[in-house]
Order: structure tokens, then sequence, then C-alpha cells
């Protein structure tokens, strides 16, 4: 019997369902980028690993929004991709995750910043790197990708559909190396759900998972945006959701179509959508009968881990180990694993459990 809760939750096998590959780079590796572009790290205090850490503190979502480009900035090269793609199959190593669904967001590199990046370019370099770490760690990384709503904002009464359709497009051309799900992030106040309702179901018809961020924001009524990731992108799982504790009836939709939500929880208090995690529905969505998984969104940004955010289930909501094993089983069961893998990490799990 493990005594201590983090020795505990270090030794659990774990899955992780939402986790922003650039959101991952620790500093180390972006000192790394860095002296790879130096005309980009004047923009960062790259040297001073604590400087580095206190500038991704961040006072609302506008300016994590402004840090995260300056990372995805760095990434210019196939071999920065399959750096950064390494190196988070490492983390996963160490904190014993078996397999990871990453998110990244492949039209910012080829079309926003200006690099000279083809699609090829990010996939040589995600499928060298995913390959090492799976060969060097035994890790399974699978790849969503996803677009930022501010992209598709209004303009001369248009709406730009660019950016969504090209990484649908992009999906669909890299499906053999990984991508399972497609993704929506950003501002939800930026573009109404329903202008992508088409998109999720084609995706779907091409067999992705539709995984659209929902409910984050904590505005006034945005319980009505899981709403509409359910009805209007036909979610398979719901990016944060946690808005929908605001609406009775969302939360009986998402229980009666067993909708998990994906929480992550340092991630809400670091972009002050709540001041401190007691606020934080986490218990109130679960004893409402939803599916929740835990993950970490940015944990380098954010300065967390996923055996981080299991302890907090325990310090904040006071969970126990037996509630914790339960809701870690959760990831195993609704992650877009092939049915053969996802039962070699159930079992992987499961004689874990046993073995207590």
């Amino acid at each position: 019997m493990i005594n201590n809760i983090q020795q505990f939750i270090a030794a659990m096998p774990k899955v992780e369902l939402h986790v922003h590959l650039e959101g991952s780079i620790r500093p180390n590796t972006l000192q790394k980028l860095a002296k790879r572009h130096p005309n980009i790290s004047s923009k960062i205090p790259i040297i001073d690993i604590c400087a580095l850490r206190s500038w991704s503190t961040f006072k609302d979502f506008a300016q994590f929004g402004e840090t995260f480009i300056t990372v995805q900035n760095f990434l210019r090269k196939p071999e920065d991709f399959e750096l950064i793609a390494y190196e988070y199959g490492r983390e996963m190593f160490v904190q014993n995750i078996l397999y990871s669904e990453v998110i990244l967001a492949p039209f910012t590199h080829t079309h926003v910043l200006e690099k000279g990046l083809k699609l090829s370019d990010i996939l040589y370099g995600l499928e060298n790197g995913r390959r090492k770490a799976q060969l060097d760690f035994g890790v399974e990384i699978r790849w969503v990708f996803g677009f930022d709503r501010g992209l598709c904002v209004k303009k001369d009464n248009k709406y730009n559909f660019l950016p969504a359709e090209k990484t649908l497009a992009y999906a669909i051309d890299a499906k053999s190396h990984g991508v399972v799900g497609l993704t929506v992030g950003g501002n939800e106040l930026a573009c109404p759900p329903d202008l992508f309702s088409s998109l999720f179901r084609s995706a779907k018809q091409e067999g992705f998972l539709s995984l659209p961020h929902a409910g984050e924001n904590n505005f006034k009524n945005n319980s009505t945006y899981v709403h509409a990731a359910v009805i209007e992108m036909d979610a398979d799982r719901i990016g944060h959701g946690i808005d929908a504790i605001k609406d009775s009836s969302v939360l009986t939709l998402l229980r009666e179509r067993r909708i998990p939500l994906d929480i992550n929880l340092t991630s809400n208090l670091a972009l002050q959508i709540y001041s401190d995690l007691s606020q934080h529905p986490f218990r109130r969505l679960e004893d409402s009968g939803l599916i929740l998984t835990v993950n970490t969104d940015d944990p380098a940004l954010f300065n967390t881990t996923l055996n981080r955010e299991f302890e907090l289930l325990e310090e904040v909501f006071e969970y126990t180990r037996s509630d914790i094993i339960r809701i870690a089983r959760n990831s195993f069961m609704v992650c877009g694993a092939t049915p053969d893998l996802k039962q070699i990490l159930l079992s992987k799990f499961d004689k874990w459990e046993s073995d207590l």
C-alpha cells in the first residue's frame, strides 16, 4: 500500500485527452528553440528560467493568447516539431501517461504566422518525434487538429471559413499520421457555434472525433455554447464545458447522451475563470452524473502536470483514492484509441489497480 498520495498518483497509469502541444513546451525546451531562432527569442525572458515562468502568468484569456502565439512562432522547421513531440513523449513517460491526444493548430503555422511552412513539414517533424517517443518511451501519441474561432470572425458581413475548412482538409491528409479528432478553440463570443455545424459533421463522416472547446470562459449564458457543441457540432467530448453547471437542462443533455467533459483545473484558475479552485464545479458536475476526465490543457504555461491535476482532486475536492481511480479510468474508456489499443491500455490500468 502506497501511503503518500503523490506517490500513489505518480504510479497510476494515466491517459490525457486535452493538452495543447505548444502549451506543453517546458522552459528548457523553449531555450533550445530560442538558440535555434535567436531573432524570436528577444521577445521573451528566455535566459532566466524563473523569469520565463513569471512571464507565463496571465491576467486574462487575451494575454494568454498573445503568449501562446509567441511560443508558436518558435516552431519554424520540421525538426522543431520533432523536438517538442519527442520531449512531450518523454514527459508522458516520466508521469506514467500511456496515451495522449494532443491538440495542434496547423493552420496557424502554415497561414497565420509567416514561416514558410507547409503541412508536410509539420507532419514530417511530428511523425519523427512521435515514433521516436514511442520507440524510446513506449508511449502512444495521437493528434487532434484545431483552429481558433477568432480567425473566422465576420468581416464585410462575411465569415472567413478558410481556417476551419483548411484544418479539416489537413486532418484528412494527416489521418495516417495519427490524427483522431477535430476541435475549435479561442474566444467563444467570436463566432456563433452553428457556423461550424456542417464542418464537424463532415469531420465525423471522415471518422474523426468531434472535440470542440465550449463553456470555458464563464461568460453570461455561456452554457448555451455547451448545448450548441452537442446539438450543432455532434460532440463526442467537450473541452472544458464547465459552464454547463449553470443550466440543469444542459446537464441533463450531457448526462443522457453520456458526453464527457475534459476538465482542466489549473488552466481555469490560471486564466482567472475562478479566483480559487474551491469555486470550481468539478464535484458538482460529477455529482450531476457527468463523465469527467482530468487534463492539463497547457501544462508548461500553467506550471502544472497531469500528476498535479489528480492531486488536486484529493486536495481541493476531498476525493478518495477509489474516487481517483474511478475518474482516471474515464479517460481510458472515452479516448479515441482503436479498440485493440484501448484494451491494451485498460489491461495495464487494471493490472496496476489489482496489484494495489
